[in-house]
C-alpha cells in the first residue's frame, strides 16, 4: 500500500505511506495517487489534508524503480484531461472540487515539490528541505510544476530550476512555494481543514473554482464567473442555513 485515506468529520486525511523510502515515487505510488484523486473527485468530503509518513513528505522519484518503466511511458498522451499520467499526480489535486491542504516535513524534492504544489494551501515544518531537483539528472520538472508554480517569484523559480539548489522553508515561504511555516504541519493543516469543513461546501467549492479560473482567465471572464457563482449561491439551502446559523449563534448544519 502506498497511500491511505481516512475520512472523519468531512475531512479526508490522505497519507503517503512509503515511509521507509521517504515516500519516493515508484510506479505503485503513481497508481495509488491517481486512484486516490479519482476517488476523492466524487466524494462529499469538504477538505483534504495531504501528508507523508516517516521522515519526509516525498523525496521525489525513486529513480531505480522508475527507470524500467520510463521507456514505455508516453508523455504526449493526455490521459487525464489536459494532463498526462505523470502530471496527474500533482495537477489532479488542483482539479479536485474541494480544497486540498498539504502538510510537508523533512523533504519535498523534485516530484515531491510538485505534488505539494498541487495543494491549495501548503504548510511546512521549519526544517523542511526543498529543491527543483530535476536539473541534477539532466531533466526538467514535468509533473505539472511549472503550471502550478505561477505564484512563485519568476526569477527565483528560474534560478532554482536551472541549478537544482536546495532551499529552506523560510525561502520557500518568501517566494511563494509555501503558505505557512508551522512546527507541527499536520496539526496546523487539520486545524485549517476543520475551519473549511465548517463553512458551506457550496461556497467553498465555488471559491476554489474562481481561484483556479483566476490563474488563467482575463478580468472579464473572472468577473462574469463571480456573478454566476454568486447567483447560484444566493437563496440556496446552504446559504440560508449559513445566515440563520450566524444570526442564531449556532453551528450550521450544511447539506453535502
Amino acid at each position: 500500500m502506498r497511500v491511505t485515506t481516512m475520512i472523519a468529520d468531512g475531512i479526508a486525511d490522505v497519507r503517503l505511506t512509503r515511509g521507509d523510502k521517504m515516500n519516493a515515487i515508484d510506479p505503485a505510488m503513481f497508481d495509488a495517487l491517481i486512484d486516490t484523486i479519482e476517488t476523492l473527485r466524487t466524494s462529499p468530503v469538504r477538505c483534504v489534508v495531504l501528508s507523508g509518513e516517516g521522515r519526509a513528505f516525498c523525496a521525489g522519484l525513486d529513480m531505480a524503480s522508475m527507470a524500467a518503466g520510463a521507456a514505455g511511458l508516453d508523455l504526449t498522451a493526455r490521459t487525464h484531461g489536459i494532463a498526462n499520467r505523470v502530471q496527474q499526480v500533482a495537477w489532479g489535486w488542483r482539479t479536485l472540487p474541494m480544497p486540498v491542504i498539504a502538510a510537508v516535513h523533512g523533504l519535498a524534492l523534485g516530484g515531491g515539490l510538485q505534488i505539494m504544489a498541487g495543494a491549495d494551501v501548503r504548510i511546512a515544518a521549519p526544517d523542511t528541505r526543498f529543491a527543483i531537483l530535476e536539473a541534477k539528472w539532466g531533466l526538467v520538472a514535468d509533473m505539472a510544476g511549472f503550471a502550478l508554480w505561477r505564484d512563485v517569484r519568476g526569477d527565483v523559480l528560474r534560478e532554482l530550476a536551472f541549478t537544482a539548489r536546495e532551499f529552506d522553508a523560510v525561502e520557500a515561504r518568501r517566494v511563494g512555494f509555501v503558505t505557512r511555516i508551522a512546527d507541527h504541519p499536520v496539526d496546523t493543516a487539520m486545524e485549517i481543514a476543520r475551519g473549511v469543513a465548517g463553512r458551506s461546501p457550496d461556497a467553498v467549492r465555488a471559491a476554489k473554482r474562481l481561484a483556479n479560473l483566476a490563474d488563467d482567465a482575463d478580468a472579464a471572464t473572472i468577473l462574469t464567473a463571480e456573478s454566476a457563482e454568486q447567483i447560484a449561491l444566493l437563496g440556496s439551502a446552504n446559504q440560508i442555513e449559513a445566515v440563520r446559523a450566524g444570526m442564531e449563534r449556532r453551528v450550521p448544519d450544511f447539506d453535502d
